[in-house]
């Protein structure tokens, strides 16, 4: 069955010759051929479309792939960050073209909704898909008429497909039903080889943006189509697309089962290509990176058979540890500092026991950090003060002999905080105060009270009330509280 225009020509042929019209090099800096296209759309015979003609479907994906191409932003090398002018307006007025196609297939008499819908529109709902998330987002390519109407088309196309979200028209209804994902990603794979991938700015942000979109137990079944592209996001120099490609490779990890990490030797991939960035002096990409590598560490060290009568092998952790320690001792930017202060607890915590290895070079960190002041939050002093707390709970056989060492670094910490006179707010102070107090009184009991007993005298000397309510602290909740000293 056909579908007749407004000047009573064949749907088919009409749209074969906007699309020749549409894919004209001189037609595209004017309106003409949308023009007569939203009159054709607003005209369609729907129902008989959805119907009847097969080859219906294809053609509609024609047209709205040459659509979304006019919309696209410009390529890099034609100046990415300055887009020509009218190219958000322009992608508006496309946008509206093909809101008036969703809307005729849904509200047509007669249609047959989302069961004729979804045939109908299967060949084009990866282009519209991918119209909607160029241009949803705040972006130097896109204006605030063009981001409503992105939405609106996005929205519209869920409704058609009769899709409750979009991760649910990536992924399908169920793990067997198959979605639009593979679709999308076949439609983003020639621009995401080494050659293509910087040419369209938009790229980058809809691959990272529709994988983020699909969880277990859907994404492993496109592991091939996302790993390639996300290590060679991350692996550009610009720090920008490494954050952006490391957030893709954690999502992948966080996603996809360690067995299929394990095959070909995926996850060993993976954390090479996250080691090296720790050699960047980055905070943000440091963050990234250490996030990621915490949920690898579970895929890659995988239980081992370990005898008494030998040394346990080291792993992944140890090494990124070593290297964390090794980057943190001589670090004065306090960005940075902060950084890896954040995450030392988590690398303390996950290693447990084995992080005596460290414990030379990770007393050193500790110390030095604890001395110096870290701004009005003072995020690296708390942080460490944890990671404190931790290597004494996990190391505790090999504490005593390092007390007198961590018993003078807290108490010259508690001293300056007391007489800290600079714009630290009080809440903070009494933080630190407080996660001081419980480092000593963890230091008391593996050392069987000698910190009590080391406390007296200064009990006995000192006058600052901070100070001494920090001592009578640890007196007291040691249970060997001095009558005479209080």
């Amino acid at each position: 069955m056909e579908l007749e225009s407004p000047r009573g020509a064949p749907a088919g042929q009409t749209l074969s010759g906007l699309l020749q019209r549409l894919t004209d090099q001189a037609a595209l800096g004017s309106d003409p051929a949308l023009q007569e296209l939203d009159a054709l759309i607003a005209s369609a015979d729907w129902p008989a479309l959805l119907q009847g003609d097969p080859g219906a479907p294809q053609e509609l994906a024609r047209v709205v792939r040459a659509l979304c191409g006019q919309a696209a932003p410009p390529k890099e090398e034609d100046g990415g960050s300055a887009p020509a002018p009218g190219r958000a307006e322009r992608a508006a007025r496309v946008g509206a073209v093909l809101l008036r196609l969703l809307e005729g297939i849904e509200a047509a008499p007669g249609s047959p909704g989302p069961p004729g819908a979804v045939p109908a529109l299967r060949p084009a709902a990866p282009h519209l898909y991918l119209f909607c998330v160029t241009h949803c987002q705040e972006r130097p390519w896109t204006s605030s008429a063009s981001r409503k109407v992105a939405a609106e088309v996005l929205a519209l196309l869920l409704r058609v497909t009769g899709c409750g979200s979009v991760a649910e028209f990536l992924r399908g209804e169920t793990e067997d039903q198959a979605g639009s994902f593979a679709a999308v990603m076949g439609l983003l794979k020639p621009e995401l080889t080494k050659e293509s991938w910087k040419n369209n700015p938009a790229t980058k942000h809809i691959f990272s943006w529709t994988l983020h979109q699909v969880t277990r137990p859907w994404l492993s079944h496109h592991l091939e189509r996302i790993l390639p592209p996300s290590l060679l996001i991350s692996d550009d120099y610009q720090t920008e697309n490494k954050i952006l490609g490391v957030h893709c490779l954690h999502h992948i990890v966080l996603n996809v089962p360690a067995a299929d990490l394990h095959q070909f030797n995926r996850s060993q991939v993976i954390y090479h290509a996250l080691f090296n960035h720790l050699y960047t002096p980055e905070p943000d990409l440091i963050q990234a990176v250490l996030e990621c590598l915490l949920d690898l560490f579970p895929v890659l060290e995988r239980p081992l058979q370990w005898k008494a009568a030998e040394p346990r092998p080291t792993g992944p952790c140890d090494d990124v540890l070593q290297l964390i320690l090794t980057y943190m001792e001589p670090e004065y930017r306090l960005l940075l500092r902060r950084t890896y202060a954040r995450n030392l607890p988590a690398f303390v915590q996950r290693l447990g026991i084995l992080t005596v290895r460290h414990l030379r070079r990770l007393e050193q960190v500790i110390i030095g950090y604890l001395e110096v002041y870290d701004g009005p939050e003072e995020e690296a002093r708390l942080r460490i003060l944890e990671t404190l707390k931790l290597t004494i709970q996990h190391c505790w056989p090999r504490i005593p002999c390092r007390l007198e060492v961590f018993l003078k670094a807290l108490l010259k910490m508690v001293c300056d905080v007391a007489r800290d006179q600079s714009l630290t707010p009080e809440p903070v102070k009494t933080a630190l105060l407080q996660e001081a107090t419980d480092c000593l009184i963890l230091l008391d009991h593996c050392s069987s009270g000698q910190v009590t007993s080391l406390l007296l005298k200064a009990v006995q000397s000192c006058e600052d009330a901070k100070v001494l309510d920090c001592i009578r602290k640890v007196q007291q909740l040691s249970g060997r509280t001095n009558e005479a000293g209080t």
